[in-house]
């Protein structure tokens, strides 16, 4: 089994907008639904959805395609994509194992009851006897499930991204030199490193932290590293004497650039890489309400559009959690009331202007990709639950 579905067949499950996998080596795999989701599912599953739960277009059938995300199905389907465990018990009776999704698969809406029902497979298909009858066509195609957002873009933040509660990388290993003095380094140029580096051969390379400050307050969240590359260690560094035998040499420990994010240089702090994140995404709204604020964009940006990072002033002590699915707000303008002669300063509404999905969550920061905006994302806009 691919080891990217371990973190995505719990979310499917959760889902439920998926067909079964009947061949294969991960058929036979059976992973848990939780009571609460199971329970909804066979609710719903009784007598299907209400059609003024459907989403106002709605379509009648799509055909699962490579690039599709499980949030946007889930929108298609329903006005609320996070109410997946509906979703699933629209076809509690098909999809008894729903674990995976593939592309190619057809999904359509059976809406002959007046409630609303969802099918896997091919709309229709004469039986013989002038009856018409659904047909599942389910395919093993291996390492191709498709993931609940863009994992392209939110992938490097899962091991990459760090938000340290202090500047914990003053004391790591760090790169004193370069390949024949260079400013910057490319992948397979060498670094010339200080510091224990005892610890792993591969280690992740990050530029010196910046602080995390709140919008509201200024009071520092965090101080967030940014990835910079990957090096590999190739030569221990070592303490010898000098060549006269009266004095020491210090040798620094060589490495060799394995990949870049940017071209390093020196001062980028070292760090052990993490291992791989595995947990899965379950997208569901808040429990209660709550506010917070866009705290920064990633990558120096001033602004951010869809399927752009963010990260936001409360994390987990703030019971901030991963798959928190948030609403993001403009804060209304000032405006006067030129109809009076008072000419009264108003503050007009704040507008909904698009929805995030937390993935990466810290103490007292989390990161999140902009599923949908209207209008540019900025620091110090307003996220509340959905």
């Amino acid at each position: 089994m691919s080891r990217s579905l371990p973190r995505l067949l719990p979310l499917l499950c959760a889902l439920g907008l998926c067909g079964t996998l009947v061949s294969g080596p991960a058929s036979a795999v059976n992973y848990p639904v939780t009571d609460g989701q199971r329970s909804t599912a066979q609710k719903v599953a009784q007598a299907g959805v209400p059609l003024s739960e459907l989403a106002p277009n709605a379509p009648d059938s799509h055909t699962v395609k490579r690039g599709d995300t499980l949030w946007g199905i889930s929108k298609i389907f329903l006005k609320s994509p996070w109410r997946w465990p509906e979703l699933w018990g629209m076809n509690l009776e098909q999809i008894r194992n729903p674990h995976l999704i593939y592309p190619g698969q057809v999904l359509w809406l059976d809406k002959s009851s007046g409630r609303a029902v969802l099918r896997v497979g091919r709309p229709v298909e004469s039986a013989g006897d002038g009856k018409l009858s659904p047909r599942v066509r389910p395919e093993a195609l291996q390492d191709s499930a498709i993931g609940s957002v863009p994992m392209s873009v939110i992938g490097p933040f899962l091991t990459e991204s760090v938000v340290l509660e202090a500047n914990n990388l003053i004391e790591a290993p760090r790169i004193v030199a370069t390949q024949e003095g260079r400013v910057l380094l490319s992948r397979g140029e060498t670094a010339y490193v200080r510091g224990d580096v005892s610890q792993a051969r591969t280690w992740q390379l990050y530029r010196e932290p910046k602080p995390l400050t709140d919008p509201l307050t200024g009071e520092v969240l965090g101080f967030e590293a940014r990835h910079v590359g990957v090096v590999e260690q190739v030569r221990a560094g070592e303490v010898r004497a000098s060549a006269d035998g009266k004095t020491t040499e210090l040798v620094p420990a060589t490495f060799t650039v394995a990949s870049l994010r940017e071209e390093a240089t020196v001062g980028d702090r070292l760090a052990p890489q993490p291992p791989r994140d595995f947990e899965a995404y379950a997208p569901h709204a808040p429990a209660g309400t709550f506010a917070a604020r866009i705290v920064s964009v990633h990558g120096d940006g001033l602004n951010a559009g869809q399927n752009q990072i963010v990260s936001i002033n409360r994390g987990a002590k703030d019971g901030m959690e991963r798959g928190h699915v948030l609403a993001l707000w403009r804060a209304g303008q000032t405006a006067v009331d030129t109809t009076t002669e008072d000419r009264a300063v108003m503050r007009l509404p704040d507008t909904r202007v698009g929805e995030l999905f937390v993935f990466r969550v810290f103490d007292r920061v989390s990161y999140a990709l902009v599923l949908q905006s209207n209008t540019a994302v900025t620091r110090g806009d307003l996220v509340t639950q959905p």
